[in-house]
């Protein structure tokens, strides 16, 4: 038994040939295609015994006509409604002028295959029936025979043939393409979807280092200056200072551990298993601004403390209070209180921080900004971007301007969808 795959690697290897050297392909068609009309021009067909091979010669206008035809053929896929209309009408010569006939039929055959494989459904219809029509009339006309004779009905049948054939395959063709067209279509729009989600977690990570430097930065350098004022005449209030420097920067590493971890691929070591910061740790970072000297009171309404929040909605309420306190521990001047309150009502939560400062805090842009917050001057420009980012990503609302009378007010509306809590608790 023959190797199946050793066949089909050579049937593989011999497509690939002919697509790569079409004028050669269908050279070597003509000449199989002339070979077998000489060979039936040998052929009676009429013999009371059946074909006989041998009974008749084909005369010199025969001879030449199936050489014409079959040289025709050679051109077949560059021009196919020419070879189609030359391969007819010497078959038409040949039904004229050869008696008996020879069988030029089989390049018109051909030829009509390779029109209805390579022209519109329409046109393979209509060029077809004209061949058929055509070519069957005529041969039943000067047939010696009967007109219902067998030469003349395979006329018929060959050419109606030849049309359906070449019509299915240039269907089979357009339907092969639109699949491959689909599955290209889809490759590029799963990798335009996978670069889109690692630009929106850049994005993402980039905005939790600057959260989490700014914010621990501002402290250390707060507390830095105060233990360098009081590190000669009060002692004691200088190590408590660097305490809180020391727990500051160990805060600052643990979180930026955590946030890159992200980035580790599936054969690095364990990242942290730490959660992400939200409101649940919020004392602990208002803390942190209460020791370096910033007055900050809380509120929370019940719904917040006893249903929490999606994980997505909790970092970014997170993050919102840290940055916009950071900005009042910054620019609001020494002796600014801050307001701080998370409410949740319906399907959004609000996050309020006000200050009472009196620091030269106006945004470039105006309130409801995106642009340069009043950091730019210190190097700064960040602070709102990254809060408003934040918001965007999550179809929020962000609202950041001088309150009237004094102060400054940060406002951010971020919608809670139950369902995707539920999912999350699930």
């Amino acid at each position: 038994m023959p190797d199946v795959s050793r066949i089909e690697s050579a049937y593989t290897r011999t497509r690939s040939w002919a697509r790569e050297h079409p004028l050669a392909s269908d050279g070597a068609l003509a000449a199989v295609a002339l070979a077998v009309m000489i060979v039936g021009s040998f052929t009676d067909h009429g013999a009371p015994e059946g074909p006989t091979f041998g009974a008749r010669t084909p005369d010199a206008v025969s001879v030449v006509l199936m050489v014409l035809s079959g040289a025709a053929l050679v051109l077949r896929r560059r021009a196919p409604m020419p070879v189609l209309l030359c391969t007819a009408g010497l078959t038409l010569l040949a039904l004229l002028l050869a008696q008996p006939p020879a069988p030029l039929v089989l390049s018109a055959v051909i030829a009509l295959y390779t029109v209805g494989s390579r022209t519109d459904r329409p046109t393979t219809w209509r060029v077809g029936a004209a061949t058929m029509f055509v070519l069957t009339a005529v041969a039943m006309a000067l047939s010696p025979g009967p007109w219902y004779a067998q030469q003349n009905l395979s006329i018929f049948a060959w050419t109606g043939m030849a049309g359906a054939a070449g019509d299915a395959v240039r269907s089979r063709r357009a339907f092969v393409g639109a699949i491959r067209e689909r599955a290209e279509r889809a490759e590029r729009t799963r990798e335009e979807e996978a670069r889109r989600r690692v630009a929106e977690e850049r994005l993402r990570i980039a905005r939790d280092l600057h959260d989490v430097v700014a914010h621990h930065i501002a402290l250390v350098n707060v507390q830095a200056g105060v233990a360098s004022h009081v590190m000669d005449k009060r002692p004691d209030q200088a190590k408590e200072a660097l305490a809180h420097v020391r727990e500051a920067g160990r805060s600052a590493l643990s979180e930026l551990r955590a946030t890159v971890g992200l980035l580790r691929q599936s054969g690095d070591p364990a990242a942290p298993t730490e959660p992400a910061p939200g409101l649940a740790h919020l004392d602990r970072l208002l803390d942190t601004f209460r020791n370096a000297g910033l007055p900050v009171e809380f509120a929370m309404n019940g719904r917040a403390h006893t249903r929490g929040l999606p994980a997505a909605a909790d970092l970014a309420a997170y993050r919102i209070i840290q940055e916009a306190l950071t900005n009042v521990r910054k620019h609001a001047g020494p002796a600014a209180k801050a307001e701080v309150s998370v409410v949740h009502l319906g399907a959004t939560v609000e996050i309020t921080v006000l200050d009472d400062g009196g620091g030269p805090r106006t945004p470039a842009s105006g309130p409801d900004t995106g642009g340069p917050d009043p950091g730019a001057s210190d190097g700064g420009g960040h602070g709102l971007i990254g809060m408003r980012e934040r918001v965007t990503a999550l179809d929020g609302s962000l609202t950041a301007g001088p309150r009237y009378g004094g102060g400054f007010r940060t406002q951010a509306i971020l919608p809670v969808d139950d369902r995707t809590r539920q999912g999350e608790n699930a």
